[in-house]
């Protein structure tokens, strides 16, 4: 009896010892904007949830920056501090208040500071009475510095026996398979295997974390469903509407700038060599038998890694929004001729090598400047039914030709919030109701094509940022939530291959955002990814030994350092009313309407002609058609552009008269007398009419001495200032004209120029050569401000 008394106590002496247990966190690159932003809120939040069970902390930010500087920096960091919403104002200003007091900066950089900072640890321990239990290191630094901050803790900042380590490092984890090997080496010169956290942020995302917990509490209905004989294809999508140059939670992005970051890296190792293949690895691994064992989890990721098929070049299509080689020409001090081969935008085709995924197609896909933000996993299932009654009266929870889908919405998107979905007319799945929650009722909602209502949504009773998960894991010891060095190196040697093969390969252009329309859509077949729209790259001779004209396929290349189309005049007239028909297409699925702005002249009117009688399905209806330029004659005379327009035109399809708008050159039974006004009612009727006064296209042409509209080098009127619509001289009859201003064309979402036959090829070389000169040519001057200038040459033109 007295002996099991000695042991409850001494336990109770043990577990006492526990509780008082001190932890040290030492945020290296303290003052950066992923520590600024997410770091320190995520200390914070691990003080609010560990501090009152027994153990005690103190907080040291640590930078290269003086004393004074980083000082000021992080009280003005600690001050901003939030506590969660159902914290009462007094007492979050008093948890705030400890914080702050537990909290320090010191500068970091010698090996002597770094002792110096074990030294006060274990002073502080001592005085305070406490046991040291562990310290933390959370490299928020960029990883060239990792070899030098690991020597001088591994040397002399480790704690005492008895006490453990962990080191938090944060991506990008390698360049390739080579500097990745070489870099976990150094590290694991310093650092044992288990003392090291490789943070992925994605794999604290609160969604992308119940991947596991989801499938294990479904077992029963997914069992039967997860796998190939089911399964159509896998999404994993993260999709950005900003650009390269704007800050993420890359701890490099404060060191040399982002886009140095990004020209270096890419989307591919960015993004889908990281977060998207994690993401992969989760939905793809056997499930373990118990999958709180971090253990089994990583282990089971491994064979995931190992059973994924080799890429090939054709495995992926690639993109770059045009704006990006100018912002690294811009920011990175290149010279003027420097094209970056850097992708912005990646769709890749992954299979699996084993019977449960066998044949079934994985699509990662993420990139830059696209139309929405939005993250998700969305499982597709093959879907055989065949339904008699239309699709009215189906019942969304019963009837099987509904999309089958089980969709995990990482967040953003019209959404806006995490959330698990998954179809009615599957199963209603279970999930923790301590930690979420079904999604109340949102009429009106879609999600990919269907309803809101069509699905069992769930989303987090409390929302958390992942850092703070990712905190409270490596506090925990929770191994699961980070990449170990072996299952990184089986990543890198996926992912490798495919980046050298892809190293030379010219992305697609893209205008960005919603201008993207379809022209990054893409399919697979077999093991190959194409887009659906594809360019047809290079002169290309038909059979026979002569070819003739209509042998030669569109030949795509640049000019002005923006896209160049170029073909035979027939071929070139289709591809250009095929590409304004798109375009009208897309602004009226997205505004209602389509503002189209036309030159005169002669090289127009076989496209005028093609429009009239091959496209059937231009919505003329919602177009509204503008004049670029007119010559000061009565509109019947022959000379007109809008009697051009008429002849050609506008007899032959239905647009409503109230959307045709001549220029007002003949007023008061006066040609183009200024004081009629006329330059300015055509402005404020566009300004009336037209959002922003951007067009949704102008169409230009090229004269021969390199005016465009009626903007001429010997009249500089127009070519700058505010006015939007201006009355010029022309060098030839009739002499007096009316046009838009270089400005207001520059506003349009897209300017065709049209340039066609060999009296254009002189002008095409010199214009070719001269830089932003509009006074002397000024069509050098047209370069839309957020749109997209393409060129529309024949060859005669181009070539000669």
């Amino acid at each position: 009896m007295l002996t099991a008394s000695v042991c409850v106590a001494l336990l109770a002496c043990l577990h006492a010892q526990e509780l008082r247990g001190h932890i040290s966190v030492i945020l290296l690159g303290a003052t950066g904007d992923l520590a600024r932003k997410y770091l320190w809120q995520g200390l914070f939040q691990l003080y609010l949830d560990e501090a009152g069970k027994g153990h005690s902390f103190r907080f040291h930010g640590a930078a290269l920056t003086t004393t004074e500087q980083g000082q000021e920096v992080i009280a003005k960091v600690l001050e901003s501090l939030s506590c969660p919403r159902d914290t009462a104002p007094a007492r979050c200003a008093e948890l705030k208040d400890q914080f702050q007091q537990l909290s320090e900066y010191r500068r970091l950089k010698t090996a002597e500071d770094y002792l110096a900072l074990s030294k006060d640890i274990e002073a502080w321990v001592q005085r305070e009475g406490l046991r040291e239990a562990g310290r933390v290191f959370y490299f928020s630094v960029p990883p060239f510095a990792y070899a030098d901050i690991a020597r001088n803790i591994n040397s002399s900042c480790r704690p005492g026996p008895g006490a453990w380590l962990r080191v938090a490092l944060e991506k990008p984890f390698g360049h390739d398979h080579r500097s990745a090997q070489q870099l976990a080496t150094e590290l694991g010169s310093f650092f044992q295997e288990d003392e090291m956290y490789r943070v992925d942020h994605y794999l604290g995302k609160q969604v992308v974390a119940q991947i596991l917990p989801f499938r294990d509490q479904n077992r029963e209905a997914l069992d039967g469903l997860w796998s190939r004989h089911h399964v159509d294809r896998v999404e994993i999508i993260m999709k950005e509407t900003v650009d390269a140059g704007v800050l993420t939670t890359s701890p490099c992005s404060p060191c040399s700038g982002r886009t140095s970051f990004y020209e270096e890296y890419g989307v591919i190792r960015d993004v889908l060599q990281n977060h998207l293949t994690e993401i992969l690895t989760l939905v793809a691994m056997e499930l373990p038998r118990n999958v709180s064992s971090s253990e089994a989890v990583l282990q089971h990721k491994l064979q995931a890694f190992r059973a994924l098929r080799g890429l090939q070049k054709g495995s992926a299509v690639l993109g770059q929004y045009q704006a990006y080689s100018e912002q690294v020409r811009r920011e990175l001090q290149k010279p003027d001729g420097f094209h970056s081969l850097t992708p912005t935008f990646a769709g890749v085709l992954v299979h699996i090598d084993n019977l449960r995924w066998e044949g079934v197609p994985f699509i990662l896909m993420s990139g830059k400047a696209l139309d929405e933000r939005v993250s998700y996993v969305r499982i597709l299932f093959k879907n055989q039914a065949c339904c008699v009654q239309s699709e009215k009266h189906w019942v969304p929870d019963q009837s099987r030709c509904l999309p089958q889908q089980i969709v995990f919405y990482i967040g953003h998107g019209e959404l806006g919030s995490p959330a698990v979905l998954v179809s009615r007319n599957l199963f209603r799945p279970s999930l923790p109701s301590s930690s979420w929650q079904e999604v109340a009722g949102r009429p009106g909602l879609h999600l990919f094509g269907r309803p809101l209502s069509d699905y069992y949504a769930y989303s987090p009773v409390r929302e958390q940022d992942a850092y703070s998960i990712l905190i409270s894991h490596i506090f925990h010891h929770r191994k699961d939530s980070f990449i170990t060095t072996e299952n990184l190196l089986a990543s890198w040697v996926f992912w490798t291959p495919l980046l050298d093969s892809l190293a030379h390969e010219v992305p697609r252009l893209y205008p960005g955002g919603a201008e993207n329309g379809r022209l990054l859509d893409f399919e697979f077949s077999g093991n190959n990814l194409a887009f659906s729209q594809q360019p047809l790259e290079q002169l290309v001779p038909g059979p026979g030994s002569g070819p003739t004209p209509s042998d030669f396929q569109v030949l795509r290349a640049k000019y002005r350092e923006s896209p160049l189309i170029s073909a035979w005049p027939e071929e070139l007239i289709a591809k250009l009313a095929d590409d304004i028909e798109a375009t009208a297409v897309q602004a009226v699925r997205r505004f209602g309407k389509f503002h189209l702005a036309l030159s005169g002249g002669s090289s127009p009117i076989a496209l005028f002609q093609q429009l009239a009688t091959g496209h059937y399905g231009f919505p003329w209806a919602h177009t509204h058609l503008w004049l670029a330029d007119e010559r000061c004659v009565p509109l019947w005379d022959p000379e007109s552009n809008f009697q051009g327009l008429q002849v050609h035109l506008l007899q032959h399809v239905r647009v409503p008269y109230y959307n045709i708008h001549p220029m007002p050159v003949h007023l008061r039974q006066r040609l183009c007398a200024e004081e009629d006004r006329g330059a300015q009612v055509y402005a404020e009727e566009i300004s009336a009419l037209v959002a922003n006064s951007s067009f949704d296209l102008v169409l230009l042409g090229m004269g021969t001495d390199g005016h465009t509209a009626s903007l001429f080098p010997q009249s500089p009127t127009g070519l700058d200032g505010e006015q939007l619509v201006v009355l010029t001289k022309s060098p030839f009859r009739p002499y007096q004209r009316m046009s838009l201003s270089l400005p207001l064309i520059n506003r349009a979402r897209k300017v065709a120029v049209l340039v066609m036959g060999r009296m254009k090829r002189e002008i095409a070389v010199l214009v070719s050569r001269v830089g932003h000169e509009p006074r002397k040519w000024p069509i050098s001057g047209v370069l839309p401000d957020s749109g997209q200038l393409v060129w529309y040459m024949d060859y005669e033109a181009f070539l000669g």
